[in-house]
């Protein structure tokens, strides 16, 4: 009898601990993920100059005891009760973690309205600035991101990025390599882009624009080529808020085709940057922080799964 009771508490114990499987890296940045967040109460955090995406599994943890068969003695009825109180305080918390699943957590903080001017100010320094191109651009940037992390390579937009969050992206794709996974971003649709406004700051004029797009977003082991973390058919609706800044007084270079024209930093050559971001003459990188706008900052406001 004692045997049974102890094996069924055993049971019952373990079921209540389980392993909670962790969302995994997500897209470019590791916004979205298995639990959507943000709302109409903005809160929570962003991200652009410090390290980010460490994250820690948990799990709970067995015992295994050979007691002797007999009648039940102090010990054994202390140990009873023991393993009671640890089912209800285990329990009590997971019936706590249930109750926040259903409270959706905080996206980041929108930047204030009350700093931001009208984005007409930018045109009338830069009179060759275009709103709608502009968001052209940065609708391509945001699909260009999702697939070099498919491809795990995020050296064809380091011109874009401060080197901060390029060397953000970098470790994501790192860290992918080395858990032997690939994050897909698929079925893409940027659905708006908004530029909320501008200000100047440091030396520099400062963009703010709001992102919201469609996606579907999964990550696979390369091994297998199983699922382990996300979903194929999910739809997740994700609110990003990018920061772009460049040196104030910097002008918008005209545009041909479509095609941005810029010079090698180092030897002058005229280069494509839509092409390529490598000089092809001396090899050396472009950057854009002394010449165009590039982001140094990306909010995650809000994931809506469907």
């Amino acid at each position: 009898m004692k045997k049974r009771l102890l094996a069924f508490l055993a049971a019952v114990l373990l079921a209540l601990v389980v392993v909670t499987p962790h969302a995994g890296i997500a897209d470019l940045g590791d916004f979205s993920g298995g639990s959507d967040f943000g709302g109409s109460d903005w809160g929570g955090s962003d991200w652009g100059g410090s390290d980010w995406g460490s994250s820690s599994d948990w799990g709970g943890s067995s015992y295994v005891s050979s007691r002797g068969s007999g009648s039940f003695d102090g010990g054994d009825i202390i140990f009873i009760i023991i393993l009671i109180a640890v089912i209800v305080i285990v329990a009590s918390i997971r019936a706590k973690n249930k109750k926040n699943t259903t409270t959706r957590a905080p996206g980041a903080i929108r930047t204030a309205a009350s700093i931001l001017r009208p984005i007409s100010e930018i045109k009338s320094r830069d009179p060759n600035f275009s709103e709608e191109d502009f968001k052209e651009w940065l609708q391509n940037l945001y699909i260009k991101m999702q697939d070099c992390c498919a491809k795990r390579d995020v050296e064809p937009i380091r011109p874009y990025f401060a080197d901060s969050i390029y060397q953000q992206f970098n470790r994501q794709m790192q860290q992918l390599k080395a858990q032997h996974r690939t994050n897909h971003v698929e079925r893409i649709a940027v659905l708006s882009v908004t530029l909320r406004g501008c200000y100047q700051d440091k030396g520099e004029d400062v963009i703010v624009a709001e992102v919201y797009t469609r996606i579907v977003d999964y990550t696979t082991d390369d091994n297998t080529g199983e699922v382990v973390a996300g979903s194929k058919t999910d739809e997740k609706f994700m609110t990003y808020e990018y920061s772009l800044s460049r040196p104030i007084g910097m002008q918008t270079e005209k545009r041909a085709e479509g095609v941005t024209q810029r010079h090698c930093p180092n030897c002058g050559a005229p280069l494509s940057v839509n092409e390529s971001i490598k000089c092809p003459y001396c090899d050396s990188v472009l950057t854009f922080s002394d010449h165009d706008w590039t982001v140094y900052a990306i909010k995650g406001i809000s994931q809506r799964t469907k």
